[in-house]
Order: C-alpha cells, then structure tokens, then sequence
C-alpha cells in the first residue's frame, strides 16, 4: 500500500522512522543514521512527513523540503498525547506520524538560516549577560565575606572596585585582591563582548524591514524587535494576535469546569526569553511614555487606577504582541490612533 505519512523521531546520530497508510495502519519502521535517513527519502513518496520541533529539527526539515516534501513541525507537547502505552523511538514516531494530520493540529515554521544567526545571537548575548550577573555577585560575596559590603548594583560596584583594591588598609589579603582583580578583567572583557553583540543585533535591526516596523510600536527597540522577527518571522503562523499572546504566556491561565470560568495569573508558556524583553519594554513603556500624546494614555491611566503595576504592565506587554503581529502579518508601519 501507498505511504500516506511518515513520522520520524529526531535524535542527535539516530532516526526512528515509522510510515503509515491513509488508515493508520503502519507499514514502515526504520532507524537510520543522519546520511542514511537523507537518502533514504530522497526517493520516499509520502504526503506528509512530521516531526518534533526540537534541536536540529529546521536543518532537516529545509533538506527534506528540498527534496520535495511536505514537512511539517510540531510542538512536543502536542504529540505527547498520542504516546501509546509505554515511550520508545519507534512509539514516538508513531505518535507523530498520527498527529500530524489532526485537523487542529498546530504547527511550527520552518526558520531561515538567517532567523537561526539572530537566534544564536540573542542566545549568546543573553549567556554572557547572565554570566556577568553572576560574576558581579560573586565579586559583591567575596568582598562581604571580608567585612567589606557593597550596595546592591552593577554600576555602584563598578565604581566602588578600583577604589576598594587600592585601599591597603581594608584588610584584604594579597591572595584576595589578585582574585578581585582578576574577576575585574573578566568583567571588563564580558562588557566588550555584549557590547559588541549588542552592536551587531542593533545594526541587523536596521537593515531588516520587519524589525524597522516593529520598532515604532511604544516599548519595542532593537532586542526585542529582533528576538520577535528571530521567533516568528512574519508571524503568519499564528491566525489571530491573541494566539500570539497566548504562545508567548501573556494571557492569564484558564482552570474552568462545570461551566463556570476561572482565571488564574498569565500562562508563562512559549517563549520564556521573548516574553521577559516584552514585560521589561512594557515596564519601560509604562513609566516613561507621555500618555498626553499618545493612544495608550487614556487605557493606561484607566488600568493603572484599576489594577496594580505589575498587572498593568502586561497588560500592556499582551497589546505589544497583538500589535506586534499585526505589524508583521500586514507589512504595514504602527500608526497610533489618537
């Protein structure tokens, strides 16, 4: 009988292959390895192939789309639910040779190679930052420790530092002060290279026609304008703005039964690193927007009377992403309506 989908399970070396009929019958497993699973369906005749999103999974899909397929990604979550019994690579192939043609079903684009450099680029950046937070507070420690406190604060230690290693009677050891110095240079060496990242993604902002259009909505600038085109690319995926809210986590979290509604904090689903740079351009938004002269004024004053700050800023975070997508989908700049 004639292939009507094929699932593959996605590993580092190894690839699980399960080919279904249109009954859902299954007529193939396979295992492959990376050179092995391309040949092979280079000369497959299947209608749809399906996969996990996961680590390695657009490289694949691109040489598969390539040669001729129709490829098709999936949350994992998604799939879970279509596990048999006990979980082994070919069940999971399985799995999602069945979830891929659910009606409902929803999919994952495949990204450029451009949208995976930005990605790499705002990954790396964000690695050396958490690192530099790690690296202030160590220094901040090491100094408590010999009864030498700082106040909390990058900037305040910065400036405080050179003057604590040359006092030579705060009873820092010998020993201390070389770590203290050494920690310093790490520092100074962590702050070119965001800067110089930061450079880069600013630069990448300019040039890319999406991230010039997103970057005149309030709050949006050159990180987060990138890390949205990085994720979504022209958002086409998602149907509506609020599905795009709803992937980022920014809508409040449903728990109904029995007919009656209950609403709980936002979901914190989807995107952790792009929903955290729209909460802190909302907050950015939120305080230094003159709302005299713009739009938002007259529904942030009215939600800031109603709500406390934090709801307020992602409320507004959530209308960022709905005019985010919008912007996107439609080609169009923000034009605010007063």
């Amino acid at each position: 009988m004639a292939i009507h989908t094929v699932g593959i399970d996605i590993a580092k070396t190894v690839f699980h292959l399960v080919a279904l009929d249109e009954k859902g019958a299954v007529l193939t497993k396979k295992k492959f390895s990376r050179s092995q699973l391309l040949v092979y369906t280079a000369n497959l005749k299947a209608d749809v192939i399906g996969m996990e999103a996961c680590s390695g999974a657009h490289f694949l899909a691109r040489a598969l789309v390539e040669q001729g397929h129709d490829v098709r990604m999936m949350p994992a979550e998604y799939v879970r639910p279509y596990v048999k019994s006990n979980k082994n690579d070919f069940i999971d192939a399985e799995a999602i040779a069945e979830a891929v043609l659910r009606p409902t079903m929803r999919f994952v684009p495949v990204k450029t190679d451009e949208q995976l450099d930005l990605q790499a680029l705002h990954r790396v950046r964000e690695r050396w930052i958490q690192r530099r937070v790690a690296l202030v507070n160590q220094i901040r420690g090491f100094l408590l420790e010999r009864g030498i406190p700082i106040r909390v604060g990058a900037e305040h230690l910065r400036n405080t530092l050179p003057a604590v290693l040359e006092n030579a009677e705060n009873g820092l050891s010998g020993r201390a002060r070389t770590i203290l110095c050494a920690l310093r240079e790490e520092w100074v060496e962590l702050d070119t290279k965001i800067g110089t990242m930061t450079e880069e993604i600013g630069r990448i902002s300019r040039s890319n026609e999406g991230c010039k259009r997103l970057m005149g909505v309030p709050g949006i600038g050159p990180i987060i304008s990138t890390a949205l085109v990085a994720a979504v690319g022209n958002a086409t995926a998602f149907r509506k703005g609020r599905h795009l809210a709803a992937w980022l986590g920014l809508v409040p979290r449903q728990h109904s039964s029995g007919g009656k509604p209950k609403l709980l904090g936002i979901s914190k689903r989807g995107n952790q690193y792009l929903r955290k740079l729209l909460v802190e351009g909302a907050r950015a938004a939120f305080a230094r927007l003159n709302r005299s002269q713009h739009s938002f004024g007259p529904w942030m004053d009215q939600l800031g009377d109603k709500k406390h700050s934090n709801v307020a800023v992602v409320a507004l975070a959530n209308k960022m992403a709905r005019i985010a997508w919008a912007v996107l989908t439609t080609g169009q700049q923000y034009r605010a309506v007063m």
